[in-house]
């Protein structure tokens, strides 16, 4: 075999060497100057870094941030409190910023206020260590991205930070209609990563006990999220209508969508339709039409809740589930009814 070595390096020699005239072999013609254009452009170009402005020390917060944001596209800088946060913005634009979970939520709102003055377009998550209904309420017409209270879910504070720094156009996707912290109305974007916005800030508004509140979160994002796949056909340009009152024993959540409607006995693709001797021809409906897999949602809502009520044309549905709490004490002035 070594003998053979020889010559197969020889040969690969007089394949890879320039030929020319002299060598015998077959001449290539010299590279022209015009040739040279035709080679790709390498220039490199260098990618724009992200900022994203921690409030506060919590390690934990910060090991989270770290984890999500990207290295060499992300870079990660600190403010001690809301005044040298504001102060830093001011020099600089921060792609992200997250307050601290040690201040209120009116402190951070009030920082929200001065940071839009100068920075409109600023993505601020809120943490915050004590809040109520009508401070969230604030905060989203304040257009703040996200607001979370103690005690903060890390999964759910990871999930909104995606979604913060992949949203490419954010600020125009909420609007308030009219708020009190017993009754809120607003108007969402028809698409997902909205939903989630809206899911999150009507879960820190809604102060209900448990099980009922996880019963009423999961019927919510049920429907809204309906709504805008099926009604709003994931349209951005379209929206959806949300109305969320809270009564002492009960709570309702109305939403209604741009879509044509429709009657629960003409969605084949939705187990609410099945017949009773094929519990899952929707599975066999959607396989057949590349839909993706699901289709038990107003099935698992109608579990969740105690009443749903569709409209006439089907585009608008209603969710009540009653509460079972103490009677109100008597106010002053008012006697109580004798059973």
């Amino acid at each position: 075999m070594r003998e053979n070595d020889g010559s197969l390096k020889s040969d690969l020699s007089s394949l890879l060497a320039p030929s020319s005239p002299c060598s015998g072999g077959t001449s290539l013609p010299p590279r022209r100057a015009s040739d040279m254009s035709a080679l790709p452009n390498t220039e490199m170009r260098p990618v724009p870094v992200r900022t994203a402005l921690l409030v506060g020390g919590d390690s934990h917060i910060e090991e989270l941030l770290r984890a999500i944001l990207e290295p060499g596209l992300w870079t990660l800088q600190h403010a001690t409190d809301n005044a040298a946060a504001l102060m830093m913005a001011v020099g600089k634009t921060f792609d992200l910023i997250l307050t601290s979970e040690k201040t209120s939520g009116r402190e951070d709102i009030e920082l929200l206020r001065k940071l839009r003055r100068i920075r409109p377009h600023t993505r601020l998550i809120i943490l915050a260590e004590e809040s109520t209904p009508g401070d969230i309420i604030t905060s989203m017409r304040e257009h703040a991205f996200s607001y979370f209270s103690n005690p903060i879910s890390p999964g759910g504070l990871a999930v909104m930070i995606r979604r913060a720094i992949e949203e490419p156009c954010w600020d125009d996707g909420i609007d308030v209609v009219s708020a009190t912290p017993e009754w809120i109305r607003i108007r969402a974007r028809c698409d997902l990563r909205t939903a989630d916005r809206v899911l999150q800030f009507f879960d820190e508004i809604a102060e209900l006990p448990n099980p009922e509140r996880g019963a009423v979160g999961m019927a919510f994002r049920e429907m809204l999220t309906n709504a805008i796949e099926h009604g709003g056909r994931l349209d951005p340009n379209q929206q959806v209508e949300v109305s969320y009152l809270r009564a002492r024993h009960a709570v309702t959540c109305q939403i209604s969508d741009p879509g044509e409607g429709f009657t629960l006995g003409e969605i084949p693709h939705a187990a609410i339709a099945n017949p009773a001797d094929n519990p899952l021809r929707h599975v066999e409906y959607r396989d057949a039409r590349g839909m993706r897999p699901g289709g038990f949602g107003v099935l698992l809502t109608q579990r969740l809740v105690d009443e749903l009520v569709y409209s006439e044309r089907g585009s608008d549905v209603t969710l009540i589930k009653y509460l079972d709490l103490e009677p109100r004490p008597p106010q002053a002035g008012e006697t109580q009814k004798q059973v």
